[in-house]
């Protein structure tokens, strides 16, 4: 009895002492989570991509795909920018990814509420908005055409989606 006692005790601390899966991450070296983005990445600076770094990406996942839009916007969200196809090895994108429809490595870009492929800086017209910027790991590459729109890249990607991590950045006129 007491050897299975013992043996119930080693295996509890094992499963409550068993390391945790990391969520994955998305940061920035540009600004913190919930800091200010700054001008440089919108229209009132170079208007060039936010450099973003992908931590804790599950194994699994072969793609990642990037919605970044702005839920203040006055006429509702308005969508900055829908990147995707984009490895799941990479570590990150740099700043200033060409808005061009495919890039290297396959990545694909889609069409933002400006009407044009690629990033589209924060541009409010007054006061403070929040821009949310979301990861999604998924587990197979997509390899649809380039120019999705946020809806569609996100109806797409419903069964794929293994996690996703959320970037979060403010930017006041």
């Amino acid at each position: 009895m007491k050897k299975i006692l013992l043996a119930l005790i080693v295996i509890t601390l094992a499963l409550w002492g068993a390391p945790k899966e990391k969520k994955m991450q998305l940061l920035s070296p540009a600004f913190e989570n919930g800091g200010f983005i700054p001008a440089k990445y919108t229209c009132d600076g170079a208007d060039i991509s936010i450099p973003l770094i992908f931590k804790n990406v599950p194994a699994e996942a072969k793609s990642i795909a990037i919605v970044m839009d702005d839920p203040d916007a006055p006429m509702g969200v308005f969508v900055h920018w829908v990147i995707y196809d984009i490895p799941a090895d990479l570590e990150g994108l740099p700043e200033g990814i060409p808005n061009e429809p495919v890039l290297e490595y396959g990545i694909k870009q889609g069409i933002n509420d400006f009407r044009r492929i690629g990033y589209g800086g924060p541009c409010p017209p007054n006061g403070a908005h929040r821009y949310f910027i979301k990861a999604y790991a998924l587990d197979r590459v997509l390899n649809a055409e380039p120019g999705l729109t946020k809806h569609q890249l996100l109806q797409l990607i419903q069964p794929f989606v293994i996690d996703n991590a959320v970037l979060m950045g403010i930017y006041e006129r």
